[in-house]
């Protein structure tokens, strides 16, 4: 039997609840930050409706090989706006998973001094692939503190701001 379990990862950010949530629920934001290093997001594939039984879905797309696509189809079941997001994912080809196995995720934005405690649970994943999960959060997070650092007119299409020296 496969040995499955959640990923759990507190992450404290220095930002506000508010500005945190809408980076996961802005497409625009969430086309910018999310996916490990060797991933993109293309923005025209990101849609995001925060309301029970609305959706996140997107696609990773590998930045060597194209071709390398991985789809992220989640439902929402509980969204309190600026404090919690929670949905589930019906697993296909995740490796040591049975499809149709029930992914669930819960990402928690806590006020904690001048920033958040972001709690986030997925599971159930085997070891394997719970360790590659791990990995892509933190990744995903190491960009995402990134884009917060950015000043907001620079945050979108860099082409737009060619040559402004502002």
């Amino acid at each position: 039997m496969t040995d499955t379990r959640e990923v759990n990862i507190s992450r404290y950010f220095d930002a506000s609840p508010a500005l945190i949530y809408r980076a996961f629920t802005d497409p625009e934001q969430l086309a910018q930050w999310f996916g490990p290093l060797v991933f993109s997001v293309p923005l025209d594939t990101v849609s995001v409706d925060a309301r029970p039984g609305g959706h996140w879905r997107m696609t990773m797309v590998g930045k060597d090989d194209p071709s390398w696509r991985a789809p992220i189809d989640t439902t929402f079941t509980e969204v309190v706006e600026n404090q919690l997001l929670v949905g589930y994912e019906v697993a296909h080809g995740v490796p040591g998973l049975e499809d149709g196995t029930r992914l669930t995720l819960s990402i928690e934005f806590i006020p904690e001094g001048e920033g958040t405690r972001l709690e986030l649970r997925q599971g159930p994943l085997p070891e394997e692939t719970r360790e590659m999960s791990a990995v892509g959060w933190a990744q995903s997070f190491h960009k995402l503190d990134a884009l917060l650092a950015t000043p907001a007119k620079f945050r979108n299409n860099p082409a737009d701001y060619e040559g402004d020296n502002a």
